[in-house]
């Protein structure tokens, strides 16, 4: 199983650098987990950049992996990482989803850097 985070998808949708380093987790529509704070996080993102349109169509795309609801375990399980591991509130969420599905967290965002069962690629400039 497969998380990428809201770094990962701005990465893919834009087609910078690292966008094909995404590709394959994201088109691996069954084995995809999306965890429902990215979607808040890539829809706002892209709301503000691109507009209405192009946020809905990114979402549209997302939600064809298995999105993962936000609920009292997981908010749990993500206090208890965000403070072991000193992760930010949308960072901890994503990582105590991908640790409850055994999944691996594709990303762009330093803070995940060196957890366990992470694939992290630097940032990269727009080809």
């Amino acid at each position: 199983m497969n998380v990428v985070d809201s770094s990962g998808w701005l990465s893919y949708f834009a087609g910078d650098g690292n966008s094909g380093s995404f590709a394959k987790p994201i088109e691996a529509i069954g084995e995809l987990l999306i965890p429902s704070i990215t979607i808040t996080e890539v829809f706002k993102n892209i709301l503000r950049q691109r507009g209405e349109d192009s946020a809905l169509l990114a979402i549209a795309h997302m939600e064809q992996g298995k999105v993962i609801a936000l609920d009292s375990e997981l908010s749990v399980d993500a206090a208890y990482y965000g403070i072991e591991y000193k992760l930010p509130l949308a960072d901890s969420i994503v990582y105590a989803t991908a640790q409850k599905y055994g999944a691996t967290i594709w990303t762009q965002d330093a803070d995940f850097k060196g957890l366990k069962n992470v694939k992290f690629y630097p940032k990269s400039k727009a080809p």
